[in-house]
């Protein structure tokens, strides 16, 4: 059978059981506190993780320090890395490879627009127009990043959302949660939605990531979301794109005639865009970066590469070297590439509260799509991943057949998923 053949009919099965779901290949306790037992969230990170931590997804992923099984063959991780943590897991069979302080609470900054996109990007379909006043805008921090949203400019969905993908614009963001009854409620939603991910160690303040007291997550449950996000079509889109124009002011030209012209956007993830010191990598597809005073540098990032796709999150690299956040996260794919299947799994990624719930038998699946109809097929097997030459970006690479929950006899939770391609993921030709 072609090696595309058994990419394309790859699932995502994790056995559940009293707690949603039970380790695939290891023995791991998935006890998850209730978030009245789980520690409060701290005004500012603390020097060293704490000594006890959440332990949703296994008994090891709440200890400190590194944890990791290396099996035979398996290469020993990286010696240089420095983030306060890290985590490694195969994004299908939601297997943690490897982790560092996985649980440890720390502040998000832009990677908390992952949850913001995952819990209001279904709520509006892309072709919809809004006329910004200037409510819209206000609360906005200082210093904030800015894609350039102008007050009674009308801009799509669509816009506003590769301006949150694209330039982490906190404008876009406070457009957005406006269109969607506003920052508080947007706020508790958010919050909501963490809850039902399992994503117990965060707690939203501010839906744009900007530093707040209180406001923190973690490696794990930022693994949590980015996996739940990539279900949706949309959300595979934004993120995967490397470039975008964005509308412009709307100024009066030399004879007089309103005149609207358009910028070009780029994706500030450089692993998807490329710096001078940091490569396009291989196979990657996303998914969000950020950097805050509190935070340091943060990233969570989708790729695959000979038909394994992996997830891996990286805060606060102590290491001050340019673009080290993107540094560390390539050694960490490097070494789970190699990896996979070698390095025993130290925890697994765990189901939504509601899968089960919500899964009957025979489902049929959902691309997850804002605004749009399903385009999943009942026959998986039967329809290729196809990727969209999008604005100069990857568009649609990870052609995942999103959000299909079906209830199995075994009571297992099902995700029927159609990851990308190798050359579906390749670096787009540059201008």
């Amino acid at each position: 059978m072609p090696a595309a053949k058994k990419t394309a009919r790859r699932t995502l099965l994790v056995t559940s059981a009293a707690l949603s779901s039970l380790a695939l290949t290891a023995p791991v306790a998935l006890a998850a506190p209730s978030p009245s037992t789980s520690p409060s969230p701290s005004t500012s990170p603390s020097a060293t993780p704490p000594a006890k931590m959440s332990t949703v997804g296994g008994e090891r992923l709440g200890q400190a320090g590194t944890q990791v099984d290396l099996g035979t063959g398996a290469p020993v991780l990286p010696k240089d890395l420095t983030a306060r943590s890290w985590i490694v897991a195969d994004a299908e069979s939601g297997a943690v490879l490897a982790s560092h302080n996985a649980h440890w609470r720390l502040p998000p900054a832009s990677t908390m627009k992952m949850l913001f996109a995952d819990t209001v990007l279904p709520k509006f379909p892309k072709t919809e127009k809004h006329k910004v006043v200037p409510a819209d805008l206000a609360g906005i921090g200082a210093g904030s990043s800015l894609v350039g949203i102008k007050e009674g400019e009308t801009y799509t969905v669509r816009d506003l959302w590769l301006g949150v993908f694209l330039r982490s614009g906190n404008d876009a963001v406070h457009v957005l949660s406006a269109m969607n009854d506003g920052v508080d409620t947007t706020v508790q939603q958010m919050n909501e939605h963490a809850e039902e991910l399992q994503a117990l160690d965060t707690h939203v303040v501010s839906p744009d990531g900007y530093d707040a007291p209180g406001q923190v997550s973690s490696a794990y449950d930022l693994t949590l979301v980015a996996r739940s996000g990539l279900q949706k079509k949309d959300f595979r889109e934004y993120c995967s794109t490397v470039r975008a124009q964005f509308p412009g002011e709307t100024k009066k030209s030399k004879k007089g005639k309103s005149v609207r012209k358009s910028f070009e956007i780029q994706n500030t993830n450089r692993l998807l865009s490329g710096d001078y010191d940091t490569p396009v990598y291989q196979g990657i597809a996303g998914v969000k970066n950020g950097n805050t005073t509190n935070a340091g540098a943060t990233f969570t990032g989708v790729a695959e590469r000979n038909g394994k796709v992996l997830l891996v999150t990286v805060m606060n690299p102590s290491k001050n070297d340019h673009n080290e956040v993107y540094k560390e996260t390539s050694k960490l794919f490097d070494w789970g590439f190699k990896a996979a299947g070698k390095a025993q799994p130290v925890g697994e990624l765990v189901a939504p509260r509601g899968a089960q719930a919500s899964a009957q038998p025979g489902a049929t699946a959902s691309s997850g799509q804002a605004g749009g109809s399903g385009d999943a097929s009942s026959d998986p097997v039967t329809k290729k991943a196809a990727a969209e030459e999008d604005s100069g970006g990857i568009g649609t690479a990870l052609a995942i057949t999103g959000g299909a929950l079906v209830l199995l006899a075994a009571a297992a939770f099902l995700v029927n998923r159609r990851w990308p391609l190798p050359d579906l993921v390749r670096r787009r030709p540059r201008p």
